[in-house]
């Protein structure tokens, strides 16, 4: 097909506007799938992402739409919307012209939407505004258009209206898309030039390549390589997404395909690098910044036999999720693990998750946490903290500071109240708040990052009943006045339950602590002390009661006497447990506390 008939194009959104309900519209208007095989979510191949109803992982599909006796060739890439995979959305972003913004007409522009939307412009890209969830009864569609226009500096009839169930408006949807989207342009150099935007590992295939050609075309047995690894390869087979892979003869200059390289080495793939010829390389085409992790949490196997497993099973999940960070460490009492980075706390849920469905590996998950700078008195080298358990005992170093996020709200005026309480209880400073139409007001603040995974979204999605939107950034290091807290069980530290928390609310946090590991720990053969301790001393403490056994059950009648030798020796037998015995703390307690249930 002529270069001129490609169309390619994301579609942008805010979580549960519509957007994969579209994507598989889009697919059933342009005969891509049959309709008896369609089905709800069709690009969301993940377990998970079918589950929770949600988009994790992008997905690419070509479709062919006919237009006034033309065909035109259109590649959609499907993105996520929550805001902990926008790294996701990024690499989607540059691998095409154009986006389609979509809206919910019962919603509004939410604050993801936002950020996501800067993220395209910054780019370049063309966006066509659209309007979904037309057909419900709650839908405020003229309400919304103009809102975008406002937002957008464009004409009301420019913004498209599109109905996900109904299929209303699609069309004329894909009839804007080839109107307005540039087609692709080749960056007029002799040779090849494909960037590689995400890849996927077969034990069969090796690394099988997501990539956008730019310049020059790829065919089976070309002798390509990486520009980054330097990575040599044959191409055993390149093809297209229908969304299915199949095998082509050619992938052009602007089309979107995979290629298959046969490379078993997970290191030798590179998201954001260029796959280029190996006679005739051409210079690295621009890729992306590495993500920089949020939330830092320590996996360790429960069996210390599977550490290569995990080892392997992160290796795997890194090269589709490039975002994931992890290294190696070791911990005196939960053995050698790692300490992993992840982008938000559903990522992080989303990656022991896929951990122990797909790997089938059962884990101990530490307390999240973030980075933290300390500077130790009379020296100038800061030292970089990335485990709770490893910060400085209280009193021993001169100085900590903390990362901070820069944080947008969008909400209805009736939560604002609540919600500047929500922000002042996080520890949040409140900058500018300007209306933003339809009796919404924006709101700009400054915020801890530990504040921020502390449950912030959950709250604030309680005192706003879920109207409110929001998106962080990354800010600033300041200076933190904080300490680490420890727990132990059976006087013994669990490195997995330190915590560092701000000097003013450790009395709580230590109650809190405390009284949930009682609730969620199983009761032993002898009773077992559960404290908290900071601040150089035991600040909370509870006894979770051992579990009683009748011992004399078996006995019928007879002297009193034979009963109270058994007690007795029940007694001296649980106090010995008590004096050698170790708890053993079952890898499900360890998600529930990181989970706080």
């Amino acid at each position: 097909m002529d270069t001129k008939n490609i169309r390619n194009f994301s579609i942008i959104a805010h979580i549960d506007h519509g957007k994969s309900t579209l994507a598989d519209r889009m697919l059933e208007e342009t005969h891509t799938i049959e309709k008896r095989k369609m089905k709800e979510q069709v690009l969301d191949s993940m377990e998970l992402e079918r589950e929770r109803g949600i988009t994790i992982k992008l997905a690419p599909v070509r479709m062919v739409y006919e237009l006034q006796a033309a065909s035109y060739q259109l590649n959609l890439i499907d993105t996520p919307g929550h805001i902990d995979f926008s790294y996701e959305v990024s690499r989607s972003l540059k691998a095409v012209e154009g986006a389609v913004l979509l809206v919910d007409a019962t919603q509004g522009i939410q604050a993801q939407t936002i950020t996501t939307l800067h993220m395209a412009q910054e780019l370049g890209l063309v966006i066509i505004p659209a309007v979904s969830k037309i057909d419900s009864p709650r839908a405020r569609t003229e309400e919304v258009k103009k809102e975008i226009a406002e937002f957008l500096n464009c004409s009301l009839g420019s913004i498209m209206g599109v109905s996900g169930k109904t299929g209303e408006g699609v069309d004329i949807l894909l009839q804007e898309i080839v109107r307005h989207i540039p087609s692709p342009t080749s960056l007029d150099q002799k040779g090849l030039q494909a960037l590689v935007f995400d890849f996927e590992y077969s034990p069969h295939r090796g690394i099988v390549v997501y990539t956008r050609a730019f310049n020059g075309e790829i065919k089976k047995g070309d002798q390509l390589i990486f520009s980054e690894t330097k990575e040599r390869f044959d191409v055993i087979e390149v093809g297209i997404f229908t969304p299915s892979e199949k095998p082509v003869d050619v992938l052009k200059s602007g089309e979107i395909g995979y290629i298959i390289t046969g490379i078993k080495n997970f290191t030798q793939a590179v998201v954001g690098d260029t796959v280029t010829s190996f006679k005739n390389p051409l210079p690295a085409l621009s890729g992306y910044q590495d993500p920089a992790p949020v939330v830092w949490a320590s996996l360790y196997p429960e069996s210390q036999d599977n550490f290569k497993d995990l080892k392997n099973a992160l290796a795997r999940l890194k090269l589709s999720d490039f975002s994931l960070s992890f290294n190696e460490e070791q911990s005196p009492t939960l053995g050698r693990g790692f300490r992993c980075g992840f982008l938000g706390m559903l990522h992080l849920e989303i990656i022991t998750e896929r951990l122990q469905r797909e790997f089938g590996l059962l884990l101990v998950v530490t307390t999240p946490s973030i980075v933290y700078e300390i500077l130790h008195k009379g020296t100038r080298q800061a030292e970089v903290i990335y485990s709770p358990s490893l910060f400085p005992d209280h009193g021993s170093y001169a100085t900590a500071r903390e990362p901070w996020v820069l944080i947008h709200i969008i909400t209805p005026e009736r939560y604002l109240g609540d919600i500047m309480q929500t922000l002042y209880n996080h520890e949040a400073i409140v900058g500018d708040s300007v209306s933003f139409g339809s009796g919404r007001i924006k709101i700009d603040a400054e915020m801890p990052l530990r504040e921020l995974i502390r449950n912030f979204f959950d709250e604030l999605k309680r005192v706003s009943s879920g109207f409110a939107s929001f998106s962080y950034e990354q800010g600033d290091m300041k200076e933190a006045d904080v300490v680490r807290l420890d727990v132990l069980v059976a006087e013994e530290i669990v490195p997995a339950f330190s915590q560092v928390i701000p000097r003013a609310r450790i009395y709580d946090e230590a109650k809190k602590i405390v009284k949930r590991l009682h609730a969620v720990l199983p009761r032993q053969l002898f009773a077992v002390k559960i404290q908290a301790r900071g601040l150089g001393k035991i600040i909370s403490s509870e006894t979770l009661s051992a579990l009683k056994k009748n011992v004399t059950g078996h006995l019928y009648g007879g002297d009193i006497t034979r009963k109270r030798k058994l007690w007795e020796k029940q007694k001296k037998g649980k106090k010995k447990l008590k004096e050698r015995g170790k708890v053993d703390i079952p890898h499900d307690v360890f998600l529930k506390m990181i989970k706080n249930d």
